[in-house]
């Protein structure tokens, strides 16, 4: 949603800013020049990258279309989660997570948490590293060093729908200059044309500069930055699970396991002790 406001104020700006200098928007809308500018920036970035990267920037793309991002309420969600099942394995041992582990969309502890489900990566997470406490005797610094290295080459990969918008974004300019270029060609050839006639081409041709520009900063630029904040949310939510599953296995108490995720989730959506305590208390009722 933000982002349709803030392309909507960027258009408003820029086409409003013009016409307050009674501008005429009929030479800035220039079809042709957009269909060269847009078309070489997608053919190239076609050209550029394999078809899962495409879908990568597709999925990308939609995603900052609905807005959605990590809320307090997602994060409450996965310590009441940890907690679950930190207790669990507590009294009963690790082989009674062993059937939530091997099927968590029919596990009765997975199951009360849907959003916590849907995200494919965080569920892996916790199961593939229950799997290999259970199955190991894994230490928890080696536990650790395993983590940050799916952390990290989980994050290298959220972060090619952004490095791929911005090799657009760069790229915008250039074409936009390609276009202005193809403008003046056009141009030399009415050059026995009537002076309004030349400067009306003249402008048109100009035209293509200032698109590659405006769609550069005022559009594709700002969306890679905001596709390298998505990467870098998703980066942060992992990281709590991490946090709290080294801790457990290191030999911490649940509660205090589930207090070490809490402690490095993100300011803007950090839920209180007081409020994780008080769902822990709910839940257990």
């Amino acid at each position: 949603m933000f982002a349709i406001i803030g392309s909507i104020i960027v258009l408003v700006s820029v086409i409003g800013g013009f016409l307050i200098e009674k501008g005429n928007l009929s030479v800035i809308f220039q079809p042709v020049e957009m269909l060269i500018i847009f078309g070489a920036a997608i053919g190239g970035f076609i050209i550029a990258s394999p078809m899962k990267v495409i879908k990568s920037v597709i999925g990308g793309v939609l995603n900052i279309l609905s807005g959605k991002a990590y809320s307090k309420t997602d994060y409450v969600e996965v310590l009441l989660l940890l907690s679950e099942i930190f207790t669990k394995i507590r009294k009963e041992g690790l082989v009674s997570i062993e059937a939530d582990v091997d099927n968590p969309a029919e596990s009765k502890i997975f199951s009360k948490y849907p959003n916590f489900l849907k995200n494919h990566h965080a569920v892996a997470l916790v199961t593939d590293t229950l799997r290999t406490v259970m199955t190991t005797s894994i230490a928890p610094h080696e536990l650790e060093s395993l983590l940050d290295a799916e952390l990290e080459s989980h994050h290298e990969e959220s972060m090619i729908p952004s490095k791929s918008v911005a090799t657009i974004a760069d790229g915008l300019p250039g074409l936009g200059i390609v276009a202005a270029v193809l403008g003046v060609v056009l141009t030399m050839g009415k050059i026995s044309e009537p002076p309004e006639v030349l400067g009306h081409s003249i402008g048109s041709a100009l035209v293509g500069t200032f698109l590659g520009v405006l769609m550069c900063y005022g559009f594709v630029g700002p969306a890679s930055r905001n596709l390298e904040f998505v990467a870098n949310e998703g980066r942060d939510y992992l990281n709590v699970l991490k946090v709290a599953l080294v801790g457990f296995v290191g030999g911490a108490a649940p509660q205090i396991a589930v207090e070490f995720g809490r402690r490095v989730i993100p300011g803007n959506v950090k839920p209180t002790f007081i409020e994780v305590e008080e769902r822990i208390r709910e839940l257990k009722k």
